[in-house]
């Protein structure tokens, strides 16, 4: 399948028409790799990093010719490109090595079996439907039921040993024993949707980047926020795609290992 194929079969499922107006999915650079057969890096986030392993990937004699992105790579308008900081040396690397990159934002993030569903399917949520529904079938996270029923620290445990985040920050709760439910999950930054959240009648809401006040608010609300970092919670629906693009038969696919969290944590 070449490059061409591949992008159209994906945006097929996930169309770049549904993301949001502030957003910018598809191509952020496309240097002339339509006509090739795809050979894809899969990655969150695109940083230089990854841009230097695909390009090292390439040079061992695997022909990397595409990093595919949840992230865009822009987001506002660039005013100018200067030699020695990260987005122009990636746009350099990208024309002059012929590496293309390409992103899948909040088209990816509504679809589904995209990053919401990849959530409610770790954690094994049943009878699942989106926290903000959007047009035919789409939306925004998931709600669903645990069966079985778990306790809250049983719960805790298990986000813990299936996403991995290096840490792990809940609402205040006297009861860690308590029955849990109905959850709600929503990879990235998802705080601004627990109105929406507490509407569905989740008792818990699994996302990330909530503030010290959305914490407040979901506690006086009756809703445990858990906030497992961004990294976390969208990271495991990359590595779901390289599942999917392998599927397809591509010539070769692998999931970034230089994909960066942005955080460390003191005493990890």
């Amino acid at each position: 399948m070449n490059v061409a194929d591949l992008i159209t079969w994906f945006e097929a499922w996930a169309n770049p028409a549904w993301q949001e107006k502030w957003d910018n999915s598809g191509w952020q650079i496309e240097p002339g790799i339509l006509d090739q057969p795809a050979r894809v890096l899969v990655c969150l986030t695109p940083t230089l990093a990854v841009m230097e392993e695909a390009l090292f990937l390439k040079r061992a004699g695997f022909g990397v010719n595409l990093i595919f992105a949840h992230h865009p790579m822009f987001f506002s308008p660039l005013k100018s490109l200067q030699r020695g900081t990260a987005i122009a040396d990636m746009a350099r690397l990208a024309f002059t090595e012929n590496i293309g990159i390409y992103s899948a934002h909040t088209n990816f993030d509504q679809v589904n079996h995209g990053t919401a569903d990849v959530l409610a399917q770790l954690l094994e949520l049943k009878q699942v439907t989106p926290v903000s529904p959007t047009l035919e079938g789409r939306g925004y996270g998931r709600v669903g039921r645990l069966d079985p029923v778990l306790s809250l620290r049983s719960l805790l445990d298990l986000i813990q040993t299936r996403l991995s985040p290096p840490s792990l920050i809940f609402s205040p709760t006297v009861d860690l024993e308590q029955s849990i439910q109905r959850v709600a999950v929503l990879g990235g930054s998802g705080a601004s949707y627990i109105d929406e959240v507490v509407k569905t009648g989740a008792q818990v809401y699994l996302t990330s980047d909530c503030k010290f006040h959305q914490f407040q608010e979901s506690r006086d609300r009756g809703l445990i926020l858990v906030d497992a970092g961004h990294y976390a919670t969208e990271r495991p629906a990359c590595d779901r795609l390289v599942d999917k693009l392998r599927s397809l038969g591509l010539d070769w696919v692998q999931l970034s290992e230089k994909d960066e969290d942005f955080r460390q944590f003191h005493g990890l």
